[in-house]
């Protein structure tokens, strides 16, 4: 479906809505609802499956899509009230794996294509991937498409992250055993009478004050039991890569040459949520030869100091492990980031190399 975008929209057409959890979506709903009606009375509501709904998460974010494109379709026609409009909804990309504003561009541009629309509403809040912004570049990958792409005129709403967060006895008791385990490794696990007093007590004020804090999502006793297992497995690996990169680096600097060569890079991990980032972010630290310097959302900023530890992080080894903790087996086909084209080298004036 490629040709000349459209300079005015179809007034006779269907639209398309893609969906997504956002401040302003009930309103997006209520003007595309309103246009459709006057533009023929057919509507799809249309929701893109980001490439980590899978494995342990893919049931919980199939049942959440359902759930918002059922509600998506009651506003629709509690706008619609007695008129006559055609509502559907639909799924796309769920037998794929999405990264980024062009994939996202090309599944809704195909079910475009096939339904015959050439006019797509996006909510001005959309954003899939969901700390991550691509609604500026997927909208103009629709448009190249041959798509007419607007915007709803709709009130933005300041968005404050909720700091507490519902709480629960697995989370309260998560918390109570990572923080005792601390206290007692720090402690040197003499299993003294004090310590496991004073660290008892330590963990239940830190689980108490902290555990509607500390975890993004409300914990799953199936799920978390899985990560673990697959923790137990990935902890030999992650030692494996770490004595590997020792003796690498244990050469670099014996060699008379001292073959260094020390890079800044970029690279979009192929994770959701902080703490798989997290993960991978403190097992690059942990790796002789790179350094995590800085993350934001998805992106990592990483120091690199020979070319092998270079290479190793861009074959997303690790991120394939963090990803295999998370998200199980199925996340272990998703490509590396060399393969996506995620991972780029800067130089020290931060530009590309």
């Amino acid at each position: 479906m490629s040709q000349d975008p459209p300079d005015r929209r179809d007034d006779a057409g269907p639209i398309l809505v893609p969906v997504g959890e956002s401040v302003t979506l009930r309103q997006t709903v209520a003007y595309a609802v309103r246009e459709a009606l006057e533009a023929g009375g057919e509507i799809h509501f249309v929701e893109a499956v980001a490439w980590h709904d899978i494995g342990d998460v893919g049931a919980e974010v199939r049942e959440a899509t359902e759930e918002r494109l059922k509600r998506v379709a009651i506003w629709a026609d509690e706008d619609a009230g007695e008129a006559d409009l055609d509502v559907e909804t639909a799924v796309v990309g769920a037998e794929e794996y999405l990264f980024g504003p062009d994939d996202y561009a090309r599944v809704l541009a195909a079910y475009a294509d096939d339904h015959g629309i050439d006019r797509v509403t996006v909510d001005p809040e959309y954003s899939p991937g969901g700390n991550v912004p691509i609604l500026r570049p997927m909208e103009a990958d629709l448009v190249e498409s041959g798509l007419f792409v607007e915007e709803p005129p709709v009130d933005r709403r300041t968005r404050r992250g909720r700091l507490l967060r519902r709480g629960g006895v697995l989370q309260f008791g998560t918390l109570f055993g990572i923080s005792f385990l601390f206290y007692q490794l720090l402690s040197g696990f003499t299993l003294a009478g004090f310590d496991l007093v004073t660290g008892a007590a330590s963990a239940t004020l830190v689980a108490a004050m902290l555990h509607r804090i500390t975890f993004s999502d409300r914990l799953r006793p199936t799920t978390v039991g899985r990560q673990l297992v697959r923790l137990v497995i990935y902890a030999p690996y992650l030692v494996y890569e770490i004595i590997k990169s020792n003796l690498l680096v244990s050469y670099v600097i014996l060699h008379p040459d001292l073959p260094i060569e020390p890079r800044m890079t970029e690279v979009e991990c192929a994770l959701w949520g902080g703490m798989p980032v997290t993960a991978l972010a403190n097992s690059i630290t942990l790796t002789p030869g790179t350094l995590t310097v800085r993350t934001r959302g998805r992106g990592l900023v990483v120091h690199t100091l020979v070319p092998a530890a270079r290479e190793g992080l861009f074959d997303g080894a690790l991120e394939r492990g963090v990803r295999f903790i998370f998200y199980g087996r199925r996340a272990l086909a998703v490509a590396s980031p060399r393969e996506r084209g995620d991972c780029r080298i800067i130089d020290e004036g931060g530009d590309e190399e």
